[in-house]
């Protein structure tokens, strides 16, 4: 059966069909291919697109302007100071001004219930660039990245995320690999696992796929067989610094190391980390935990960070790539 993905938003994972999502991986390489070749054609000409930025990104913003830009498109960027949005306007107000002025939207910000909003009353496709509960665009980049650096399909790969399980990445990885039938496992200490409804509606995804789903306090048992070990920031945008001490006191036994890699048992093995990372002092807040807390790393080490196994910078680049998938299937032409 054709798949038609135009005028849907994409807020989460959870509302797209297995084969939809394999439809937008196999869109997204094509659409590589067709940029590295120099054969692209555009197929947003004259599309406009919002992009509203409550909280400040690299990859989503970068990813989104250029996808945009090369399939012809205009994008406007709002910024965390830029509108009136919660000070003097709320969100379905907003989204009722820019659905008159956009083809689509994209929402990076907090409150999964504001990019729903925005869905809701805008009349046109919106993009969740991450919330607080889910991050599809980097999903889909991630499995991107996955398919090319194995021969396995999707249905055929372990892949493990060790650090805090109700992260916003782990939970949108579990609920992408329940959808494509992956096995998916979380190591994660039980103090910072997930809500059981949350794990209930995956193994109940899983179940209707034929995908493996865990969660364990193991770290070392988690990533036996892995083909890739995955991790996060121990403490998320928006949150209180004050908490760092209880988060490394929790987490420092679920960092990356050279052994935790080597405990897969899987030479090939592959490390991955959406970004930022901190696997060195060498920014502000590196530096700072460095003085506060007398550790170099925090979720991953240098060593793992640096090393051949590390495929960080693939994911980052299909960022774009899976984006403009989703424009291209959403809007164009």
């Amino acid at each position: 059966m054709p798949i038609n993905l135009h005028g849907r938003s994409v807020l989460t994972l959870a509302d797209f069909t297995p084969d939809e999502i394999r439809f937008l991986l196999r869109l997204a390489a094509d659409l590589k291919t067709a940029k590295l070749s120099g054969s692209e054609v555009p197929r947003l000409n004259r599309r406009n697109i919002a992009l509203i930025f409550e909280k400040d990104s690299t990859r989503t913003r970068s990813g989104f302007e250029v996808a945009a830009f090369d399939q012809g498109a205009h994008v406007t960027y709002i910024g965390p100071s830029g509108s009136h949005i919660g000070h003097k306007e709320t969100m379905k107000d907003t989204a009722r001004v820019l659905g008159r002025m956009y083809d689509a939207i994209e929402y990076r910000g907090f409150s999964q219930k504001d990019a729903e909003t925005l869905a809701q009353f805008s009349g046109v496709p919106v993009f969740n660039g991450l919330t607080d509960q889910t991050h599809p665009t980097q999903v889909l980049a991630d499995f991107m990245t996955m398919r090319e650096f194995t021969h396995k399909h999707l249905s055929d790969m372990v892949l493990t995320f060790t650090g805090e399980g109700r992260d916003n990445v782990a939970l949108s990885l579990a609920i992408g690999a329940a959808k494509v039938g992956m096995s998916f496992r979380i190591a994660s200490p039980r103090a910072l696992w997930p809500e059981e409804a949350f794990l209930d509606r995956i193994r109940k995804m899983a179940a209707e796929t034929g995908a493996h789903f865990e969660i364990t306090e193991d770290p070392v048992a988690a990533v036996k067989g892995a083909d890739f070990i995955y991790t996060d920031v121990w403490l998320s945008m928006g949150e209180d610094a004050a908490v760092w001490a209880e988060r490394i006191r929790l987490l420092t036994p679920y960092r990356v190391t050279a052994d935790l890699m080597r405990a897969s048992g899987n030479p090939y093995v592959k490390f991955m980390h959406c970004l930022p990372a901190f696997h060195n002092a060498e920014t502000e807040v590196g530096a700072q935990v460095l003085k506060d807390y007398g550790i170099d790393c925090m979720e991953v080490t240098e060593e793992v960070f640096e090393s051949p196994a590390s495929i960080v910078f693939d994911q980052a680049e299909n960022r774009m790539h899976s984006i403009k998938a989703l424009l291209v299937a959403t809007l164009g032409g």
